[in-house]
């Protein structure tokens, strides 16, 4: 583990600097921890930041979001009761810091020491069956009192279900939207009791409203906190089967529960087991694999590129980087190609590309895409 990116105890300082820095536009997760790797702390990284988009292309000046906006955020969330969990802080969770999509920062309210427990996810179709319903209740209670907290988004049907069964030995409701805004309305009993034993997460800002971009995002977070995730019922282009698509590119074990064909609510879990999620009619058949898989360790995040390695190490002279930025430039289009290939293409140092792209990211030129990939804007 690099000393960077190692769990320790930040400083209220560095945690409000981590904060300002994926508040500040272009800076996303996979950015914000290039720039904790180069850098080391995100104080550093925010007096680097004009340089670097100005080295990228941005005529503007990049400026960092302002130190007494995301002071006031951290405030509010201290004036309901609410814990930041900042990535690199002893409070952030172990399996969801080794994701590619892990959080900079989440809002917590409820009892966060359940993120050191023991996590398994469930999700599934909001328009559930009554069968779906009861077994998703069932299986959630059956895997807390076997040790795990579990872990669902607080939508309707399967995932209130999880939920309301799990209550008694632990549930962490991963929101969409801010962790003070209850999403459903209709969950709003449900909401208070989880706040009463369970938790409530979000890696957005207070007062957030739920929109549908946000939950895919959301999602990562429910496969990346837990060893495994099981799919009760699920249409073919319900988002459940995006969370489990995420939580076999984080290396977690999928499960799916069978249904009839006749039921497009199977679909989902059906194809899930033809492609090799492992189906599921009882809760033995799920601990026996999260117990072999409990001898594993969690693969360490191949983020700390730039650890012992300075500027001047990378290039000397202004004008070589000037040629890389500009071949580069060359080689990327709008359409997503993976950093593994342009190392490979470019035969340069994964250091050297990836400074480049720290910085066209920064100047607002490149987007990242999930996989480890980049496209132009």
């Amino acid at each position: 583990m690099s000393e960077n990116t190692a769990k320790k105890d930040l400083s209220q300082e560095e945690k409000t600097a981590r904060l300002q820095l994926i508040r500040t536009e272009n800076v996303g997760p996979v950015t914000f921890r290039h720039l904790l790797s180069k850098y080391k702390t995100a104080l550093n990284a925010l007096d680097a930041l004009p340089e670097l988009a100005r080295r990228g292309g941005r005529k503007k000046p990049l400026r960092a979001a302002r130190k007494s906006d995301v002071e006031k955020e951290i405030d509010a969330l201290s004036a309901i009761g609410g814990t930041l969990i900042v990535y690199g802080d002893q409070l952030y969770p172990e399996p969801l810091r080794a994701t590619e999509g892990a959080p900079p920062i989440m809002m917590a309210l409820g009892h966060p020491h359940l993120l050191e427990s023991k996590n398994f996810a469930i999700v599934g179709a909001r328009n559930c069956s009554a069968v779906g319903t009861r077994i998703a209740n069932s299986l959630s209670g059956e895997m807390g009192r076997a040790g795990y907290i579990i872990s669902s988004g607080m939508a309707r049907g399967i995932d209130t279900a999880v939920h309301h069964g799990a209550l008694e030995t632990g549930t962490i409701a991963v929101l969409a939207g801010g962790v003070d805004v209850i999403y459903p309305r209709e969950n709003s009993k449900l909401y208070q009791a989880i706040l009463s034993t369970g938790l409530v997460l979000s890696e957005m800002p207070l007062g957030t409203q739920p929109i549908a971009r946000h939950f895919p995002p959301r999602n990562r977070i429910i496969s990346g906190l837990a060893s495994g995730l099981l799919v009760v019922e699920a249409t073919y282009k319900s988002g459940s089967l995006i969370t489990a698509r995420l939580a076999l590119e984080q290396g977690r074990e999928v499960f799916a529960i069978p249904g009839s064909p006749m039921d497009p609510r199977a679909k989902g879990p059906n194809d899930m087991i033809r492609q090799g999620a492992i189906l599921v009619e009882n809760v033995d058949n799920i601990l026996e694999v999260l117990h072999m898989m409990e001898t594993k360790t969690i693969s360490e995040p191949q983020y700390d590129l730039f650890d012992g390695i300075s500027d001047h190490q990378i290039s000397h002279d202004e004008n070589d980087l000037a040629l890389i930025r500009d071949d580069i430039r060359s080689k990327l289009s709008p359409t997503p190609v993976a950093i593994d290939d342009l190392i490979r293409i470019m035969e340069l140092s994964p250091q050297e590309v990836q400074s480049v792209l720290l910085e066209l990211e920064l100047a607002g030129e490149i987007i990242r895409y999930p996989g480890n990939r980049v496209a132009f804007c």
